[in-house]
């Protein structure tokens, strides 16, 4: 049952697509996944900024962000992009999406630059009006990649045409290798087999 379970949870390569997952409220504090960036400590990013707090008009810590946090925009910088190719194969994106705005715009970028999908705030929340404490408007946000994109994505590239664009906590998912898979297999047929003879031996004793 488990081993199915894990073959069923391997991204299908039938079609290639990077849609829009669920999209969460924000908690404060931060109630998400553990995340792989938290610009605590460096991030693969260039362009932007990694900041903490609030500067009024240019700049507002994402609701339940706490620490360092990411924010692209024209007195921050714009575009910014996260480097996601030392990652391998990738089927799903998260982050913390801070006071969205109708002018951020987030791409999924391939090899060159080519640009697999875009989204902005509006395809988040609607009105995308940039309220800093509504839960609604500072949501955890998932992507999900599919298919050719799995293995084609290599960046993200964050922009923003007033200010600001404020993320945090970004969290990839990325598919394990064979190796890794192989390896799970192997741990599920080790519990199954132990189970069975555990059930083998306690008919035995009370026969």
């Amino acid at each position: 049952m488990l081993a199915s379970a894990a073959v069923l949870a391997v991204p299908s390569v039938a079609s290639a697509a990077i849609t829009l997952g669920p999209v969460t409220p924000g908690t404060n504090p931060y109630s998400g996944p553990a995340p792989t960036y938290d610009f605590e400590s460096p991030a693969p990013v260039s362009g932007g900024q990694v900041t903490t707090g609030s500067l009024d008009g240019i700049r507002a810590q994402p609701f339940g962000s706490t620490g360092s946090y990411w924010t692209v925009g024209p007195s921050d910088g714009s575009p910014g992009i996260m480097d996601l190719s030392s990652i391998g194969d990738i089927f799903n994106v998260s982050f913390l999406w801070g006071s969205v705005d109708t002018y951020n715009t987030i791409e999924f970028l391939g090899a060159g630059g080519v640009v697999l999908a875009s989204f902005t705030g509006s395809d988040i929340f609607n009105p995308a009006n940039g309220n800093q404490t509504d839960p609604n408007l500072n949501p955890l946000v998932r992507f999900d990649i599919t298919g050719s994109d799995v293995s084609a994505l290599t960046q993200l590239r964050l922009s923003s045409t007033s200010n600001a664009f404020e993320t945090d906590n970004f969290t990839i998912n990325a598919v394990p290798e064979p190796a890794t898979w192989a390896l799970m297999m192997l741990g599920f047929g080790a519990i199954g087999f132990g189970m069975r003879r555990r059930r083998g031996v306690e008919r035995l004793r009370f026969a």
